[in-house]
Order: C-alpha cells, then sequence, then structure tokens
C-alpha cells in the first residue's frame, strides 16, 4: 500500500516480458517505459519463468498495460493463473522450430485462473533449453509434431520429469489437448493443489483416456 494525501493506495503486482521471441529480451525502449513507471527505490523482481515483476497503484494498471502494450511488452497476472509460456531461444529459426504454434498456444493459456500457479513450458528441439520436462506442462517439437508431457516438477527433493502424455501432435491437435487439460484442473483441482499432484491423484492413463477419443489422438 502507499499513500495517497490521506488515502492508502493500493498496489498491484504485474508479471511483464517481452513476448514469445528468439530469447527472453527486452529493449532499451521497452526498459524506459517500465522505469517510467517506478519510483527511485523501487526494485524489479526477475523470476526463473522468464518474467519481471513490477508492482503499481491500482488506479494506473490499465493505463500501464497499454502504455507496455504499445512497446511490445506482454503483460499478466499474478497468482493463481497459467503464467505465460516458458520458451527456449528458437536458436534454428522461427519456423524450424514452431515459434507461431509457442505464439499461439501462449495467447490462448497465459492467464487462466487455476486451482494454483500453472507453469507451461516450450521448446523447440529435443535439446529442451525451455525445460519442457521439469514443468507442469511441457511441449517439445519433434520432427513431424509436438510431444506433450504433463506432471513434471523442477524443485525439492521430490524434483521429477513429467510423463509423456501424447506423441507428434498436429497444432490444433496440442492447443485442443492442451485446453482440455487445462480445463480438467481448473474444474476438478482441489483448491491451491500444484499441477503435478492433482497428475498424481486424477492419473495419467485417466487424464488420457479423457483426451485421446474426443481427439482422436495417438499416444
Amino acid at each position: 500500500m502507499k499513500k495517497v494525501g490521506f488515502d492508502v493506495e493500493k498496489m498491484v503486482k504485474i508479471a511483464v516480458n517481452g513476448g514469445i521471441a528468439f530469447g527472453s529480451k527486452l529493449n532499451a525502449k521497452q526498459l524506459a517505459v517500465i522505469a517510467a513507471y517506478m519510483n527511485e527505490g523501487d526494485e524489479l523482481e526477475m523470476t526463473t519463468f522468464q518474467q519481471l515483476y513490477i508492482e503499481v497503484a491500482e488506479s494506473k494498471v490499465t493505463e500501464m498495460t497499454e502504455r507496455f502494450e504499445e512497446v511490445g511488452l506482454a503483460c499478466y497476472p499474478v497468482g493463481n493463473f497459467v503464467k505465460s509460456l516458458r520458451t527456449c531461444n528458437f536458436c534454428k529459426g522461427e519456423e524450424q522450430e514452431g515459434m507461431p504454434v509457442a505464439k499461439e498456444l501462449n495467447k490462448r493459456i497465459a492467464g487462466q485462473p487455476v486451482p494454483f500457479t500453472l507453469r507451461p513450458a516450450y521448446t523447440g528441439c529435443p535439446v529442451g533449453c525451455g525445460e519442457p520436462l521439469v514443468n507442469d506442462i511441457g511441449v517439445m517439437k519433434g520432427r513431424n509434431g509436438y510431444d506433450l508431457y504433463v506432471g513434471g516438477k523442477a524443485k525439492g527433493l521430490d524434483a521429477t520429469a513429467g510423463t509423456l502424455l501424447l506423441a507428434q501432435l498436429q497444432p490444433d491437435q496440442l492447443y485442443d489437448a492442451v485446453d482440455k487439460i487445462i480445463s480438467l484442473y481448473t474444474e476438478q483441482g482441489k483448491r491451491r493443489e500444484p499441477f503435478f499432484k492433482f497428475v498424481n491423484r486424477f492419473g495419467v492413463e485417466n487424464l488420457k483416456s479423457e483426451l485421446v477419443d474426443p481427439l482422436q489422438l495417438k499416444c
């Protein structure tokens, strides 16, 4: 909270990044616009998920968001939402590594409310720089399609790699599958239940059965 006269104005935390592109980069103009909404002594929090957290007065959120978007910055809510897609650097090129698919997937899912913060990740080749196997939902592009992993966990003594749920999906199949998975988690996940716990409780095979028949997918 910050005082405005005798009133106390609510502060809101916003997640910001440069969108889906070649690496996690910000240009000078974007940095200048961010700085314009900060006071001396304010700090930016840099997360492991390619985002910056900035606090701004609630009355300025709409103005700030519009200004950020004008210079190519993407803004997302902080809390129990689907985070923006963590990606690799697309080192082999936009088309070869599927940047349009990553952008569309991010557009569809980022910012959706869920029982607990959900971290999706994408990588354009089997090297896996985007770390899809140790995040909640992971997508890895292969030669003929996209492999979909679920239930990875990067932290803790029980850290584990995700399970391959569906293999070699085409883009529309991938979008539909991820949409359905997030819908199931939203509808049937318990309050503040991490996604990997939901996957373990619901069951990978049960999750797959919810997807394969209506989507005519293969594993």
